[in-house]
Order: C-alpha cells, then structure tokens, then sequence
C-alpha cells in the first residue's frame, strides 16, 4: 500500500493534462532532484518518478490524476507534510491548466 495516495478528477481532457503531467514532471525534476519518466499510452499516460527514499507514479487520464507514493524509512515520518505539499502543487498546476485560453486583444484597422 503507497503511503501517499492522491486522487484529482479534472475536466481538462488527456492534451491537457499530458501537459499539466508535463509541468509536474518539469517542477519535481527541478525542485525536488527527482527522477521522472514519462510512459504515454493511448488512453492514458503514467509518470514514473523516484529518488532516494521516494518512489511512485502519477496516472494521467483524460479525466483524472492518481498519484501514489511510497517512502522509505526516513521519509515516512514525514508523510503528512509531504501530502500536502504536493496536494498543493498538483492542484496549483490542475487551476492553471483549467484556465480559459486567454483572448487575443482586437486589431485595430
């Protein structure tokens, strides 16, 4: 059983969310030294990620996100807080991604 398990309905479709699961991908690799691979299907897609004491993949389907995680030893003591930070993360992303495509201003003649 992960020790992180989180679960994200959206309505974005599978383009979008490719790359919503993209920026999360970007985002871990940079700020977190993870390693992350991303494994693209027809219906969906998973990114494998891990580094030391973390190891997990975040399912992307054209309707939902799941992520599961589990931590080693060290990490584990601190599973709450590293939920949450990337319940945070993950649902900053999925708002930005819902965002209406903003419109380009009117051309004057």
């Amino acid at each position: 059983m992960p020790d992180i398990r989180i679960h994200r309905a959206h309505a974005l479709g599978l383009a979008k969310a490719r790359k919503v699961a993209l920026k999360w991908a970007e985002d871990a690799e940079k700020n977190l030294e993870m390693e992350c691979t991303i494994l693209e299907g027809h219906t969906s897609d998973t990114v494998e990620f891990t580094r030391a004491g973390v190891k997990g993949e975040l399912r992307v389907e054209a309707h939902q996100f799941t992520l599961d995680a589990k931590l080693g030893f060290l990490l584990g003591a601190f599973s709450k807080t590293i939920e949450a930070e990337i319940e945070k993360n993950l649902d900053a992303l999925l708002s930005k991604g819902a965002a209406p495509a903003k419109k380009a201003a009117p051309k004057k003649k």
